[in-house]
């Protein structure tokens, strides 16, 4: 995870576009959150949440709405993206600690108080390579209680080049659909291919191949990994921590 990737989120134009950029580029990430509040639900209700990379609250709001009982505790490296998680959350704040720090950090996780029902986190993963994402992983599980989830809503590479490609045509192709002319950013397909091009250089994206997500959290120590949900390039995978 480059120091850029949390940057990038410390601009106020990228903080303040971040949600209507994610509603256009990945509309998948409502279906994503739904999956992952269903397996916490048939789980059990959980009482204590770490989100990882918590942005500006959009996993997070929906999980206190759907626990009414649920404290959390909320990391990012972005001051201005915990603002806007703040006033997203409003009065749901209030069952929130939010820790500002580098997932890279052990100390960043160590800064939070309590042992978590389950560890969470939506679209901010990719920004690490594999090695800084199995430590990671190791330092969850380590807060997690026995039977704890961590569950992963994320941006994954294909496992070939000839898929990975389709899949890239697939996404520009939608993004293109779905701003229909109105965004200067996106009017054909290879103006959007750049600018995707500009913003994965620019925020340090690295997403892995799938096989090796669950690889990692297999070597960590994580039972019953599995794929939750996939739709193309975006996937829902997780794990428990054994009883």
């Amino acid at each position: 995870m480059d120091s850029s990737s949390v940057q990038a989120y410390e601009t106020v134009a990228r903080v303040a576009a971040y949600d209507a950029d994610m509603d256009l580029m990945h509309p998948n990430r409502h279906k994503m959150v739904d999956v992952i509040t269903a397996v916490l639900a048939a789980a059990a209700e959980p009482r204590l949440v770490v989100d990882l990379g918590t942005g500006t609250g959009f996993l997070l709001a929906r999980l206190l709405r759907r626990f009414p009982n649920c404290r959390a505790v909320a990391i990012d490296g972005s001051q201005q993206m915990v603002g806007e998680a703040k006033s997203r959350l409003g009065d749901l704040a209030q069952r929130v600690e939010f820790v500002i720090g580098d997932l890279r950090h052990p100390e960043t996780l160590g800064a939070a108080t309590g042992v978590a029902d389950a560890v969470v986190s939506a679209y901010a993963l990719h920004h690490l390579n594999l090695e800084e994402k199995a430590e990671l992983l190791g330092r969850c599980r380590a807060r997690l209680k026995e039977g704890g989830w961590f569950l992963n809503a994320d941006l994954v590479a294909e496992e070939d080049e000839f898929l990975e490609g389709l899949t890239q045509e697939m996404r520009v192709a939608g993004i293109v659909e779905r701003a229909r002319g109105r965004d200067p950013r996106f009017p054909d397909a290879a103006a959007t291919r750049r600018f995707l091009d500009d913003l994965q250089r620019n925020e340090c994206d690295q997403p892995q191949k799938l096989a090796d997500d669950l690889r990692i959290a297999r070597e960590c120590g994580y039972g019953h990994v599995t794929l939750l949900w996939k739709d193309t390039r975006e996937v829902v995978w997780g794990g428990v921590r054994p009883l």
